[in-house]
């Protein structure tokens, strides 16, 4: 009966992959209709070797289905993950859905075709977990981008709000304080970016509080939303706001080192695992191994 059964299942998956290749020859106008950025440029070369890889098989085969699923709320919370993880110069949308259905469907029938070419006898649960990881790859990239954005930001925040307290402290508008900052900043410093796109925003029309609140859900930090608050707050108010910025900045700091003396607190901790599970045994071997054949082969 398996035996019959196994050829069936590769026809099946056969006619099925012939299919989604044809649909793809036939739907390229959609695919690429389905590319266009807001800027309207090409999306930037992904840090990502295996997202770069994959994203000629997404716009051949798999963008066509992506524009398709139409739900706004899962697009919408994916259009977030996108911006706080900084990669929506590198993936729209349909982009990012293509990804999942092209890892999450193309994957396993690739493995059911190996499977049965080479007669590996894997069970069927293994290419369903092979879907699951395929189709959640691309969330776990944007997690882990989001998670080093993060990290970068909250040590960059600090100094950059003494900067902009000194420079207002200095004569210059919060506007002007900012432009100081982001000409001096390095190249690499995602907060310089950040703070460059509210310069852009206010540029382009947009008011003072409208642009931090946007840089706050970017951002989607606690930090920086206590930041933009107590700004907004300041300019409603009339306070001044290099004694804003000061304060805040000692607040961040005091953060910071209370943070610090948790993770000190956790290592000590954690240090205990790999010290009881294998430093300790390697030390009572080398101490007792010795007095151990001693006493059995040593005439006691």
């Amino acid at each position: 009966m398996g035996s019959d059964l196994l050829p069936m299942v590769l026809i099946l998956v056969t006619g099925v992959a012939a299919y989604f290749f044809v649909s793809a020859l036939m739907a390229r106008d959609e695919g690429a209709q389905a590319l266009s950025w807001a800027s309207g440029n090409a999306p930037s070369k992904s840090k990502s070797p295996l997202i770069e890889m994959s994203r000629p098989l997404v716009h051949q085969f798999t963008i066509q289905y992506a524009v398709r699923i139409k739900d706004p709320k899962w697009r919408k919370k994916i259009e977030q993950s996108l911006i706080t993880s900084g990669l929506t110069s590198e993936l729209n949308v349909d982009e990012f859905l293509g990804l999942k259905l092209l890892w999450g469907v193309a994957l396993p029938i690739v493995a059911i075709v190996l499977n049965f070419a080479l007669q590996l006898d894997y069970p069927i649960v293994i290419f369903a977990v092979i879907g699951l990881v395929g189709w959640k790859m691309p969330d776990s990239h944007a997690s882990k981008m989001r998670s080093d954005r993060q990290l970068a930001i909250i040590n960059e925040l600090p100094f950059f709000t003494d900067l902009m307290a000194l420079a207002v402290e200095a004569g210059k508008d919060f506007q002007g304080a900012i432009q100081a900052i982001v000409e001096k900043a390095s190249k690499d410093s995602i907060l310089a970016d950040e703070l460059n796109q509210v310069l852009r925003d206010i540029t382009l029309g947009s008011s003072r509080a409208d642009a931090l609140k946007a840089l706050s859900r970017r951002c989607d930090l606690q930090q920086v939303n206590s930041l933009v608050n107590v700004v907004v707050d300041s300019d409603a108010t009339g306070v001044s706001i290099a004694k804003v910025l000061k304060d805040q900045s000692a607040q961040m700091r005091l953060e910071r080192f209370v943070r610090a003396e948790k993770a000190g607190a956790q290592a000590s901790q954690k240090i205990l695992i790999p010290l009881v599970l294998f430093i300790l045994p390697a030390v009572f071997i080398m101490v007792f191994a010795p007095i151990a054949l001693q006493f059995l082969y040593g005439g006691g």
